[in-house]
C-alpha cells in the first residue's frame, strides 16, 4: 500500500508544480478546476477500498500534505498559515474523513441498489473483495438506525459508518 500512496503523492506534487507555473495566467475558478481534476482526483482514486481505510498515520499524512499544498496553491497562502480555514472554504474534507465518506457512500449505494458492478441483496452487498453487511440496531424510543460494516476477507472489520 505504501508504494501506491507514494506514487500518488509523487504524481500529485508533479501536477502541482506544473499548475503553479501557470497559476498567474488563469483565473482562480480555472485553477481550482485544474487542481480538482489533476490532484484531488488522484488522492481520491481507490480510497473507497477497505485497504485504504486501515492506512497508517504516516501514509495518511503524506496524502494530506498533497491536499494542503493544493489548498495553499489555490489561495496563494504561505506554508506557515493555518490550513484548516482554507480547507473549509474549499469544502474539502481531510483524508481520513474522505475515506470514511467514500465507504459510507458505497454502503448507501449498496443499500439502494445503485452501486456499480455489485451483487446486491437486502442484507449483503459484494463488490470485488469487499463485503458490506447492513445491520440495524435499536436506539432509544424503538428507533432503528442502519449501520454499515465494511468487511474484507483478510481483515474482518475495517470501518463502521452510521447515520
Amino acid at each position: 500500500m505504501s508504494t501506491h500512496v507514494s506514487a500518488v503523492v509523487k504524481a500529485s506534487f508533479a501536477a502541482l508544480r506544473r499548475i503553479r507555473s501557470v497559476r498567474r495566467s488563469i483565473p482562480r475558478r480555472a485553477l481550482l478546476t485544474l487542481i480538482q481534476a489533476l490532484v484531488v482526483s488522484k488522492v481520491d482514486y481507490c480510497n473507497s477500498l477497505p485497504g485504504l481505510s486501515g492506512l497508517s498515520d504516516t501514509l495518511l499524512r503524506w496524502l494530506q500534505s498533497v491536499l494542503n499544498a493544493a489548498a495553499r496553491l489555490v489561495f496563494s497562502a504561505r506554508k506557515s498559515e493555518h490550513i484548516t480555514p482554507l480547507l473549509r472554504e474549499l469544502h474539502w474534507l481531510r483524508v481520513p474523513e474522505r475515506i470514511k465518506f467514500r465507504l459510507c457512500v458505497l454502503g448507501f449505494r449498496c443499500i439502494h441498489g445503485t452501486a456499480q458492478h455489485t451483487v446486491f441483496s437486502p442484507r449483503l452487498c459484494l463488490t470485488r473483495n469487499v463485503m458490506i453487511e447492513i445491520f440495524s440496531y435499536r436506539m432509544s424510543l424503538n428507533c432503528f438506525r442502519p449501520v454499515i460494516v465494511i468487511c474484507s476477507e483478510a481483515l474482518k472489520v475495517r470501518s463502521v459508518c452510521s447515520r
